[in-house]
């Protein structure tokens, strides 16, 4: 495969400064509603604020690809002093957990820096940290050109998945049918 040069666009987490006000998850799901600013759902947010307020820890993590089977790590990390599970640290939409799947459908959600028309100069999540936790850093990598990958047959699968060929077929006809 050859090589290209590709706009690499990321989000740095310095969780030290994260107080856990949530604003970045408010901002994304109101984002991301349809139509757009609509509603608040934060279970529908492509960033979501690890919270263990007892022992004042807040923990911003993004969606990131689909995976689709449970991983084996169920490690345990000790970081100044603040104890993680593996999983808190995964950006995955996985069978294990609900975390960043869309509450209605049960599909994967995924980061999308807020891609829009016309672009936006950040992703809202970091324009709306106001105590600068999250970090924008564009850079240009040469990468491996890569296969499309087609989100509705990620989409599609993970339905399969969860509830069955036979139960996706059923909804399809149905709905076809009334409409």
């Amino acid at each position: 495969m050859a090589k290209i040069k590709k706009k690499i666009k990321t989000i740095t987490v310095d969780a030290d400064k994260c107080n856990g006000c949530r604003s970045c998850e408010l901002i994304c799901s109101a984002f991301h509603a349809t139509p757009k600013y609509s509603s608040i759902n934060p279970a529908r947010a492509r960033i979501q604020v690890i919270r263990y307020p007892m022992k004042d820890i807040w923990l911003p993590i993004f969606a990131g690809e689909y995976a689709p089977a449970e991983c084996m790590g169920r490690e345990k990390y000790l970081i100044d002093e603040k104890q993680y599970d593996e999983c808190d640290f995964c950006r995955a939409a996985c069978p294990a957990r609900d975390r960043f799947k869309e509450p209605d459908s049960g599909l994967p959600l995924r980061c999308d820096m807020c891609e829009d028309e016309p672009p936006q100069e950040k992703p809202l999540c970091v324009q709306w940290c106001f105590s600068d936790v999250l970090i924008y850093e564009e850079r240009e990598e040469e990468v491996e050109e890569a296969e499309e990958v087609d989100e509705a047959e990620i989409g599609l699968k993970s339905l399969v998945d969860k509830h069955g060929l036979n139960k996706l077929a059923e909804t399809f006809a149905r709905m076809t049918q009334k409409g």
